[in-house]
């Protein structure tokens, strides 16, 4: 490690900032960011800086040259885009024993401009020695999607109460236990959902902070998770974060493989879920089983395929999870027909022709028979069925009966956002004819005239194209 990272105190004197064009300016937005007190010297003569006025007003344009201006109480210097003057700059900057960055330039410069995340109070530098800038905004890009976007205010508000407490507790070990008590609980979860005043009540209420901190029983929670229709990379930050985060993950069958990858490796994973025509162990005993792990103190997901709300049962778990007084949060997952409307580039609305979307469940006869299907029959309605292909001849028929032409445009797509996913496209007439096409679910079927706007179906891969040339060759 060349570069031993450390932070400045931008309140302790000016950063004289040197050079031209739009190297100048970047850096400039940088520093003005940070709050900085800024002496900018545009050896271009340039000075539209394109800042705002609240901005400006920290900014001193300097009209001396730079090689001989006063220094003095100056913190750090930094060229950007100065050519020459910044490598007589850095000597002269190292003269005085000042920092000083020229950039993409390691020999003249004693400290570099690491990529930053920035959360407020929470900042993360990144550095790769001035290699490889390129790399450290590609970690930076993987730090930005792991932190909360609320971590900042989290550590303001640890820091609003840490010295009461710190007063109120003796021993370093217990301080710290403490902390970790209450960042990694129910209170740390109510600042970074945004529940600020529940949590400085929570925070306020506990009356011994030694006997919170000494409390042998952690506290629980449970949080919902939708793990979207299959595609990993189409999981929420927040949905990753509390996959990471979780002492036990209880999943549907539906959830992919790929996204079970995505949970800490040394998570319980218990499948909970089931498939038309197998059993399972039933929604009350999900139920219980989540809520008997909450109260042994465990950080419970329950991970659902699609979005918890969406067919989901979400609703009957936090039902269950109120009354048995746990703790919960609810984390949305892109349902599976928005996933499938976007995997095949079919459009649920379209101006003048599609004006409503009906979502509806059929994974069983029984279940399209009791749909009242007259309600159905608008022809700028979109309507997607969940769980279709077994029902399909029956959603057909009731369809039919209601009155929808034979003619309507209807897709079946089954695993979507998957590699393997699979569309077949017809009319309401061929419906049960296009499920026989498809291998294996789960799929939705998208009814309405929004099926003639879909994109391709197929996916080429290298091992097609190749194919599909050869075959061209003969």
């Amino acid at each position: 490690m060349r570069f031993l990272p450390v932070f400045l105190d931008l309140k302790a004197g000016p950063v004289v900032l040197i050079g031209a064009g739009e190297l100048l300016r970047a850096k400039l937005r940088v520093l003005s960011a940070a709050g900085a007190h800024i002496r900018v010297h545009a050896i271009d003569g340039n000075l539209d800086l394109g800042l705002s006025s609240e901005d400006a007003a920290r900014i001193e344009i300097a009209t001396a040259d730079p090689l001989t201006a006063d220094l003095a109480g100056v913190i750090a210097v930094v060229c950007a885009g100065a050519g020459d003057i910044g490598v007589a700059m850095s000597a002269r900057a190292k003269a005085l024993g000042l920092p000083v960055n020229v950039m993409d330039d390691l020999e003249h410069s004693s400290f570099i401009f690491p990529a930053i995340v920035d959360r407020g109070d929470v900042v993360v530098a990144i550095g790769t020695g001035g290699t490889s800038p390129v790399v450290a905004r590609r970690v930076r890009e993987k730090i930005e999607a792991l932190l909360p976007a609320r971590i900042g205010e989290l550590a303001e508000f640890i820091g609003g109460f840490r010295k009461s407490v710190n007063e109120r507790i003796a021993e370093f070990p217990l301080r710290r236990r403490f902390w970790e008590r209450v960042i990694d609980g129910p209170i740390g979860a109510a600042v970074l959902a945004g529940r600020k005043g529940e949590a400085d009540a929570a925070l306020r209420a506990i009356s011994d902070p030694s006997d919170f901190a000494r409390a042998d029983k952690p506290e629980g929670s449970v949080a919902l998770v939708g793990a979207g229709p299959g595609d990993p990379d189409l999981l929420t930050i927040k949905a990753l974060r509390a996959l990471q985060d979780a002492d036990i993950v209880f999943h549907d069958e539906l959830v992919s493989p790929e996204i079970l990858d995505r949970i800490r490796r040394d998570t319980t994973r218990v499948s909970v879920g089931r498939r038309v025509g197998k059993p399972g162990i039933g929604q009350d005993a999900i139920n219980q089983r989540m809520i008997e792990a909450a109260q042994s103190g465990q950080r419970v997901v329950r991970l659902k395929g699609g979005d918890p709300f969406v067919f989901g049962r979400g609703g009957e778990e936090v039902e269950a999870l109120r009354a048995a007084g746990v703790a919960y949060s609810i984390i949305p997952g892109i349902t599976a027909g928005l996933g499938g409307s976007a995997d095949f580039e079919v459009p649920l609305t379209y101006r003048q022709e599609a004006t409503r979307i009906t979502f509806l469940t059929a994974h069983k006869a029984s279940d399209a028979e009791a749909v009242d299907w007259s309600t159905l029959t608008d022809t700028k309605m979109t309507v997607v069925v969940y769980m279709g292909m077994t029902a399909a001849p029956a959603v057909r028929a009731g369809l039919f009966a209601a009155g929808r032409s034979p003619e309507t445009p209807v897709g079946v797509f089954a695993r979507v956002t998957r590699p393997d996913a699979q569309g077949a496209i017809g009319t309401l007439r061929d419906l049960p004819e296009l499920v026989g096409q498809i291998h294996g679910g789960p799929a939705i079927l998208i009814i309405g005239d929004v099926i003639r706007h879909a994109g391709s179906l197929r996916r080429e891969t290298p091992k097609q194209i190749l194919s599909d040339l050869l075959d061209a060759a003969e």
